[in-house]
């Protein structure tokens, strides 16, 4: 069995998990190693790239390079769904980004379907509830929009007829990892309510309301969740 790779925000800089974690730098990107896990940090381990900026190719590759067979997502998103309000956690199945086109082919082999890996999520899936006690959402379309600022109302509208979650990192990521044959599954843990859903227009300052409400047990369930999957002698094998 190959390495876990893992790629998230500033949540998991937080948790024990990552608190063990020793920096190395893989294909020109530092990132951690914790007892043999490899965990990017997507915004930079040592400077914040806004999500416009971030260089999904050279993480994607990094985690190639450092011998990683399978890579599990976390990443903060708003909720295009009232019924899916803060704190909702979802492994998403499918996703809206009609205008990604990141890839590493100029090429005929840039012509593919990406997708989530259906035997990696149900590993994913699996793995959550026999280590956590937090109800988790088995599928959901996630939107990603290009950032780095949030969307409109009437963006928002238009997003609700097509997904349910709606970031700025994930496809992209998704579709890298499908180009060079990594397993990829993430974990979409809603921090606001898109813009134009809830009672007052969306700010940053309840953004980062979500995110502070949401910290504590979502480090909780990381802790307890990415060793488990990191040992899952089954995890690619389904």
């Amino acid at each position: 069995m190959g390495r876990l790779g893992v790629i998230a925000g500033s949540a998991l800089r937080e948790s024990a998990f990552a608190a063990h974690g020793t920096r190395v730098v893989h294909a020109g990107v530092a990132m951690l190693d914790v007892d043999g896990m490899c965990v990017v940090q997507r915004h930079g381990l040592d400077d914040w790239v806004p999500p416009h900026r971030i260089d999904h190719c050279a993480h994607i590759g990094a985690l190639l390079d450092a011998g990683v067979d399978r890579v599990l997502a976390i990443s903060s998103v708003g909720s295009l769904r009232v019924d899916w309000p803060v704190g909702t956690c979802a492994v998403v199945d499918d996703f809206y980004a009609p205008a990604e086109t990141r890839s590493y082919y100029d090429d005929p082999r840039s012509h593919l379907v990406p997708t989530f890996d259906a035997g990696w999520r149900a590993r994913v899936l699996a793995a959550w509830k026999a280590s956590t006690d937090t109800t988790v959402q088995d599928g959901g379309v996630y939107a990603q929009t290009s950032g780095p600022r949030f969307e409109t109302p009437a963006e928002v509208r238009a997003l609700t007829a097509v997904a349910d979650l709606v970031g700025m990192t994930v496809a992209s990521e998704c579709i890298l990892a499908t180009e060079v044959g990594l397993p990829y599954a993430a974990i979409c843990v809603v921090d606001n309510l898109a813009n134009g859903l809830g009672d007052t227009p969306l700010t940053i300052d309840e953004f980062n309301a979500g995110v502070a409400a949401n910290r504590a047990r979502l480090i909780a369930d990381l802790d307890a969740l990415i060793p488990h999957l990191a040992h899952d002698l089954g995890a690619v094998q389904a």
